[in-house]
């Protein structure tokens, strides 16, 4: 297999596609342009919040400000750069925000999502589209693993704006014949993500600043963990899969590696990793959101020939690294 989960003979099959990458300056984002930069991609990145001080700025990358819901700004993009891909990853991500202010996250993620389809279907030029969904849209499977056959049920405003984003995607597909397939990754981790309520960066920096990790929850909220890059890995398999393959038109894909842990056992296993002697401070306050989600990938693993590259130490050692690296460079 190919660095980008394709088969050796079209692991080139990236080279000088222009590549509209919504969500650009995001944890997924930076980590699908390292990717496509290296096999000879050009990325328009269009997000809303560039940094204007980047550690990770990428060669190869054109940075676009502009909001993904502005309609004559991505039409523009879309002739005059020539794209042939897009990717759009753009979205409020954050469960608690989309909580306090429902209309704000449903206004980027429905509203964005079909910004860009409207945008792509009238510019026939663009092959393949990948729109990333959550887990979170299938809501409460009382456990049991999530699979793409199953409905999606959300209940909270974050998880119903990536599942409304994720019918707009299969709508668009059957109705129109938009080259366009569904991600829906497990939790991500991974070096970049500054959203510092997240349990992963969160823990990590608070060691760093020798304080104890704090966690919202009970400890006991269950959740599949996967490794930023094997999710970039993926969504760009599938991006090249669905340009290829009108059976893929409208069809999701989970992305998981089956590295399942309670939010306690993560940070503990980050304590360990880091050699901190600091224990958890647990609020344990009360939560809108799903105990206990498990992701099967098997369909990417099937259809994709798609699999993680990284285990939970290996990705967590990375991920410490670029931390450790960041806050001394950048102390709060």
């Amino acid at each position: 297999m190919g660095d980008l989960g394709l088969t050796d003979e079209r692991d080139d099959a990236w080279s000088g596609r222009r590549v509209l990458l919504t969500g650009a300056a995001g944890l997924l984002g930076r980590a699908v342009t390292a990717e496509l930069v290296a096999h000879g991609s050009t990325v328009l990145g269009l997000d809303i919040d560039w940094p204007t001080d980047d550690p990770d700025a990428e060669t190869g990358l054109v940075r676009v400000p502009g909001d993904v819901r502005d309609r004559e700004a991505v039409d523009r993009i879309l002739r005059e750069e020539a794209v042939d891909s897009v990717i759009h990853l753009a979205a409020q991500t954050l469960v608690g925000p989309a909580l306090r202010e429902p209309a704000d996250t449903f206004s980027h993620n429905i509203q964005g999502t079909w910004t860009i389809l409207e945008a792509c279907r009238a510019q026939r030029r663009v092959a393949r589209i990948v729109v990333a969904s959550s887990d979170k849209a299938y809501g409460d499977a009382s456990g049991r693993p999530y699979v793409e056959t199953m409905a999606l049920r959300p209940r909270h405003p974050y998880d119903t704006s990536k599942a409304a984003a994720d019918l707009l995607a299969q709508t668009y597909a059957q109705a129109y014949g938009s080259p366009v397939a569904v991600t829906r990754c497990a939790n991500l981790y991974g070096g970049g993500d500054l959203n510092w309520s997240r349990i992963v960066p969160g823990t990590i920096r608070s060691i760093v600043l020798g304080e104890r990790p704090v966690i919202r929850s009970d400890g006991t909220f269950l959740r599949d963990y996967l490794f930023v890059r094997d999710a970039a890995i993926g969504t760009i398999a599938l991006a090249d899969q669905v340009g290829r393959r009108p059976d893929l038109h409208g069809q999701p894909f989970n992305f998981a590696a089956g590295q399942r842990l309670t939010v306690l056992e993560m940070v503990d296993r980050i304590v360990d990793l880091m050699g901190s002697p600091l224990t958890p401070r647990i609020l344990a306050e009360p939560l809108h959101e799903i105990q206990v989600q498990r992701v099967s990938a098997a369909r990417a693993r099937r259809e994709l020939g798609w699999r993680p590259r990284s285990t939970l130490a290996s990705g967590l050692r990375q991920t410490i690294a670029w931390y450790r690296t960041y806050l001394a460079a950048s102390p709060p």
